[in-house]
């Protein structure tokens, strides 16, 4: 898992031009690696990968009530290559956290309603409307793959900059950058 202080987190990905048996296993093993670290999604930067890729999958239980049927509509877990985000509306703010800053959690205000697009794992094009925080993991997966990252959108980070401060640093030691 990359975490931040990673270089390749904040390098834009690029669009796979066919999916192969090769992206097809590495769709699987993010997958994989999501369920181990407990994580609603997986973007390809977030092992290292520089592909247009990510992975989702929100427990139904983990969604608002009002949510659930219309999202239950998406199957799960998404596995998204070339995916893109054709509108937005509404607002949600919640606690949000990701696997590459592990113990940082910080509210996030992102859009409610999310209508996107991509290529299943069969290079089929899909295009789902979905709420929620489903909605919330499509737009934080999405910023991942154009090199953005949460807290990029969290207005006060004087609460979590000492952890980032600190895991930055852990990270460009590990790495050999420090």
């Amino acid at each position: 898992m990359c975490h931040w202080g990673n270089p390749i987190l904040r390098k834009p990905c690029v669009r796979v031009d066919a999916i192969t048996d090769e992206l097809r296993n590495l769709a699987f093993d993010m997958i994989e690696t999501m369920y181990s670290a407990n994580g609603v999604g997986l973007a390809a930067p977030q092992i290292g990968r520089s592909e247009r890729l990510c992975v989702i999958d929100v427990p139904e239980d983990a969604e608002k009530e009002e949510y659930m049927e219309v999202n239950a509509a998406v199957p799960m877990p998404l596995v998204m290559f070339n995916p893109e985000i054709l509108s937005k509306e509404g607002e949600q703010t919640d606690e949000e956290g990701c696997l590459s800053f592990p113990s940082i959690h910080a509210p996030v205000t992102r859009a409610d309603k999310v209508c996107f697009t991509f290529s299943d794992i069969n290079g089929l094009r899909q295009t789902y409307t979905v709420y929620g925080l489903l909605a919330r993991a499509v737009q934080h997966e999405l910023e991942h793959l154009d090199g953005g990252v949460f807290i990029d959108n969290v207005t006060d980070q004087t609460k979590i900059a000492a952890k980032l401060e600190k895991l930055e640093a852990k990270t460009k030691r590990k790495l050999g950058l420090a």
